[in-house]
């Protein structure tokens, strides 16, 4: 065989390349001689070849050559490459990205959250076998000891906390028998006394705790668990008082009444929260660029016009339901217009089908009020979602192995927070309150303003990382395990309690996607009802309002302070993302994802060293 390089000759022996296997073009030369030496009638597979080399006639069409000669160039490529070899190992070059690349599409770090835990795994360790050395003990058991007092004060409080938001189930029933035109009807007189009801419940309950002097362990638990129901009642109470006003302007539309009258108007018309949307007559959202195609457009301006209700047309409308939200004594009076009557027999059609659409569930299985029992509000309660409805999807059986792995994982959490705050962070402010405290009593006014602000800023620095930590630990033991643990027990479907807010860019991002129950909560109790009287801008600043209160209530009942540092920090959330949306910083993903993240850990450890120590 004649030698493709020239010989190399060292002590007697030739030494020659590895013979190379024949070229694409060679493989390709033989199966076209192979196949024009077979003689193989029309329509007939050689058993020669067992099918996969077929030949083609010479006045076969051109399609058939060209699949023909596709499939011998595509066979000749994989024996290529199967038969490539070469002397020296190559490596394939290609164009990629690294998976940390802003513009790369790899989304698992699952690797990363394991080493996440192997991380904590062995700063837990570690801190046991300091405290062994230093005092013979693993732990120092000063937070430790706070879970055990007065317990059962917690257990009865908490009991008869949750069985006292149970008063909105028969509240509701009285409120939906009330006569149609009566004061407690939902719209007047229900509404009103389910707001003075929650307020006086959220009014106790935080009380209770100062009351019976709580450790702050258990007072963040009762109080934590104070809003997740208060939220809860909220929906429950005006979802159905919604689906309750619903119900009777169905009934009403049964009424064989002469058409135009009082009877045929509807009681309220429902707000809704798009922009480009509005209500129409009947109370159903319409939208503004339907033209002729939207049947109650040209019925306010000219009643005696013709309205188009082709079925395509009505299709249309009917495939977009109203989307419910909280209703307002404010549409009263759009009630009493008779521009807001229905009447059309067509219009009175489509909002009798809107209507009963309405009252089922989205699973088309559970209608109002057949949702009004004990059992479906007591399966409500225990539901990892604040938002009501009628019915939920569910996974057909529970996982006692997802289970018993997210509990386990509840208690190494507490666990871990409990080490990291009595370590990291109890220390810390400890120290940094002593010398506070010696500062103010032996220097002078400006002496003691410096010296303040420099322990106060020495006192964050060492504080950023354990509360990073505990933030972290926080989010996975709420919306994780918690939260998985009781999707598990009722077997809840939607699973989804949070979102890739890690990635945020801006505080609104953030807000949406690093608690979706409280997310979805607020868009829809109170971003969707005050967006129709305030607007957009308006709407957001009031969600925005409301947050921020709530989350100083928290901090103000547990360290017993009232301060109002968290409630400006979250305001001041506003104008932030103002700012990150011009034009100078908006698209800028990495800067703005550090800007968060340097945000977000600052401001932890800040509003805990202000609140304890000022």
């Amino acid at each position: 065989m004649a030698t493709t390089a020239t010989d190399i000759v060292g002590n007697g022996d030739i030494v020659r390349p590895r013979p190379r296997k024949g070229a694409v073009h060679t493989i390709l030369k033989q199966e076209s001689a192979a196949d024009s030496n077979l003689s193989i009638p029309d329509s007939t597979t050689s058993a020669a070849t067992s099918g996969r080399s077929t030949p083609v006639p010479e006045n076969a069409p051109p399609s058939t050559k060209s699949i023909s000669s596709a499939r011998k160039n595509l066979r000749a490529e994989q024996r290529e490459q199967h038969h490539r070899r070469r002397i020296f190992p190559t490596v394939d070059f290609a164009s990629r990205l690294s998976h940390f690349d802003p513009d790369s599409d790899y989304r698992d770090f699952h690797g990363f959250f394991n080493l996440f835990w192997i991380g904590l795994a062995i700063m837990g360790i570690t801190t046991m076998l300091r405290h062994m050395k230093d005092t013979g003990y693993p732990f120092t058991f000063e937070i430790w000891s706070l879970f055990t007092v007065k317990l059962w004060h917690l257990a009865v409080a908490d009991f008869l906390m949750v069985a006292s938001t149970a008063v909105s189930l028969p509240l509701h029933r009285f409120f939906r028998n009330a006569p149609q035109d009566g004061v407690w009807i939902w719209r007047r007189g229900g509404m009103a006394l389910q707001s003075v009801y929650q307020a006086a419940w959220l009014a106790v309950w935080v009380a209770v705790p100062f009351w019976l002097e709580w450790t702050w362990t258990s007072q963040v638990f009762l109080l934590l668990h104070t809003m997740v129901l208060l939220m809860k009642m909220h929906s429950y109470a005006f979802y159905n008082g919604h689906l309750s006003e619903t119900e009777k302007r169905l009934r009403r539309l049964d009424k064989p009444t002469e058409r135009g009258t009082k009877d045929r108007s509807p009681p309220y018309i429902y707000p809704v929260a798009a922009a480009n949307r509005r209500s129409s007559k009947a109370g159903i959202a319409v939208d503004l660029v339907g033209g002729e195609e939207d049947i109650h457009q040209n019925h306010a301006t000219d009643s005696s016009k013709p309205t188009p209700t082709s079925p395509g047309r009505r299709a249309k409308s009917k495939s977009a339901p109203p989307v419910p939200v909280e209703v307002t004594n404010a549409a009263d009076a759009d009630a009493k217009d008779p521009a807001h009557e229905c009447d059309s027999d067509d219009e009175i059609e489509l909002l009798r089908d809107a209507l009963a659409r309405e009252l089922t569930s989205p699973m088309g299985n559970v209608t109002y009020p057949r949702n009004l029992t004990w059992a479906n509000y007591f399966d409500y309660l225990l539901c990892p979602t604040l938002c009501y409805e009628i019915e939920y999807p569910r996974m057909p059986t529970i996982n006692w192995t997802s289970l018993i792995s997210k509990i386990v994982a509840v208690f190494g959490c507490i666990f871990l927070l409990t080490i990291t705050s009595e370590d990291f962070i109890l220390p810390v402010l400890v120290d940094a309150e002593s010398r506070l405290a010696s500062i103010q009593v032996s220097a002078t006014a400006a002496q003691s303003l410096s010296e303040t602000l420099l322990i106060l800023a020495e006192t964050i620095s060492w504080l950023l990382f354990p509360f990073m930590l505990t933030f972290l630990l926080v989010f996975l033991v709420i919306f994780e395990y918690v939260l998985g643990a009781m999707a598990e027990i009722t077997r809840f479907a939607d699973r989804r309690f949070y979102s890739d807010w890690w990635n945020s860019t801006d505080w609104m991002e953030f807000s949406r996607e690093w608690n979706i129950p409280v997310h979805a909560f607020l868009r829809r109790h109170v971003y969707s009802a005050s967006r129709p009287f305030t607007g957009r801008t308006g709407a957001t600043a009031i969600t925005f309002l409301i947050s921020a209160v709530g989350h100083e209530i928290v901090m103000a009942c547990i360290t017993k302070k009232l301060r109002g540092y968290g409630f400006i920090c979250q305001m001041l959330q506003l104008p932030i993302v103002m700012l990150q949306r011009t034009k100078w910083v908006r698209g800028r993903r990495i800067l703005n994802n550090v800007c968060f993240w340097c945000s977000m850990i600052m401001g932890l450890s800040l509003i805990c060293a202000l609140y304890v120590l000022l």
